[in-house]
């Protein structure tokens, strides 16, 4: 314990610090840029693909969890059932995303550039949200796996930054379900039973302040915290999700519960704002549909958009592309499924595995996206392991490139429509 409290003293200084020109006017800086508009008619093509790497003859049912771009776009991070998470870096020519490249059916494209091993079942990861590779001081990424506290990564070097410790009532660590950078990068939120920690980045170890979910008259959120996001328009709003089949919608500043949102069938395993931070979507454990939520009424759903989710008990993420009008999901199908969030209605869809594709992220700024896929499977007693044969299409990460519309279109849409964060609020 001496020797891990002296390790997080000497990364104390590399913790790091969100830049004051960033967090005072965010939206700003957003606005000097406007991201292509991607063309959701054509299919896009599979520019990279990783298979190989996440089977070893030790685990060769391991299968992946998730997938996330890293918020300045340079690499993206996955998560597998062999407790492990990788780093993949997106090579420059990446940034030429018409260029044609094919991928081999029997290779993968490139090895992960950083494996970091958390020794238990991985629970949830984020990146922090002021992440620049240029700057290696904001490079990390924070992770919780069973039975494990709070590790904050070097994304650089693949080393552990520090740890953040929450204990129970016998002295025990125990473990997050979920975890969440706030807006202003300067705390971790944490969701377990009934409770939420939040700790502040730069003081590692087990200094925490507590938030109990439920009211001394049995009012509010039970069961585990299973996932949580912000607002993105830092209006002070956070979204937690639990295995209770609840969303509650929460202050920043005291955890106050504003309200509950009930309707899933199954346990909250995914919840984002829209751009504009008006209306929420959710996702549930063997639940076929994403519900849409109003959160200036949060009477009723409104829509509901399908994905192929009854028999598989693998958590399956979503992403809403930058620009704030489509949102797209996997399933077990092995399609992703795209949404006009403006009418709710189905645009197209392509097949991306052969397998339940369980992660989709979109590139914060490039017409690119990610893929992740596989689910676990359960051999006969009798069977062998060399029964299972996986093809390299069914667990697998994959990078696609999307086509994009001219320029004379690109402008329609952006200043016809007066600005992209009104998508949804125009005419939903």
């Amino acid at each position: 314990m001496v020797e891990e409290e002296d390790e997080q003293q000497h990364h104390l200084s590399n913790s790091p610090k969100p830049d004051p020109e960033i967090t005072e006017n965010p939206i700003q800086q957003e606005e000097e840029y406007s991201w292509p508009a991607i063309r959701f008619d054509v299919p896009p093509q599979r520019t990279y693909h990783f298979s190989h790497q996440f089977r070893t003859p030790s685990n060769p049912n391991n299968f992946l969890k998730a997938v996330k771009w890293s918020p300045d776009g340079s690499c993206f991070l996955t998560s597998s059932e062999d407790n492990t998470l990788r780093v993949f870096a997106l090579p420059e020519s990446g940034n030429e995303y018409g260029n044609g490249y094919s991928v081999p059916a029997d290779e993968d494209s490139y090895a992960a550039s950083l494996v970091m091993n958390e020794g238990e079942s991985v629970y949830d990861y984020c990146w922090y949200p002021y992440m620049s590779a240029s700057d290696p001081v904001t490079c990390v990424f924070a992770s919780t796996a069973r039975d494990h506290p709070i590790h904050l990564w070097d994304a650089s070097s693949g080393q552990l930054r520090c740890t953040y410790r929450a204990y129970d009532a016998v002295d025990e660590i125990t473990a997050a379900f979920s975890i969440a950078f706030n807006p202003g990068g300067t705390k971790i939120f944490a969701g377990y039973n009934k409770l939420v920690r939040v700790f502040d980045l730069h003081r590692p170890g087990r200094d925490y302040n507590q938030y109990s979910t439920v009211q001394g008259n049995k009012e509010g959120q039970t069961g585990i915290m299973s996932a949580m996001a912000f607002s993105p328009t830092h209006n002070g709003l956070l979204a937690i999700g639990s295995y209770s089949k609840t969303t509650g919608i929460y202050r920043e500043d005291n955890m106050e519960l504003l309200y509950v949102l009930h309707g899933h069938e199954g346990g909250i395993t995914h919840v984002q704002f829209s751009k504009d931070g008006n209306y929420l979507y959710t996702g549930g454990r063997k639940d076929p549909y994403i519900l849409c939520w109003d959160i200036r009424k949060s009477v009723d759903v409104v829509y509901k958009l399908y994905r192929s989710a009854e028999y598989t008990n693998q958590r399956i993420l979503f992403d809403i592309e930058p620009r704030g009008r489509y949102l797209c999901t996997g399933g077990q199908d092995g399609f992703v499924h795209i949404y006009d969030l403006q009418t709710g209605q189905w645009v197209s869809g392509f097949q991306a595995a052969l397998d339940t594709v369980n992660g989709f992220s979109f590139h914060p700024f490039l017409p690119m996206a990610t893929s992740s896929s596989g689910h676990r499977r359960f051999l006969p007693p009798d069977d062998g392991i060399d029964e299972l044969h996986l093809s390299g299409h069914e667990n697998c990460a994959s990078v696609w490139s999307f086509s994009v519309a001219s320029m004379v279109e690109n402008n329609v849409e952006i200043y016809g429509d007066d600005h992209n964060s009104q998508y949804c609020s125009q005419t939903l």
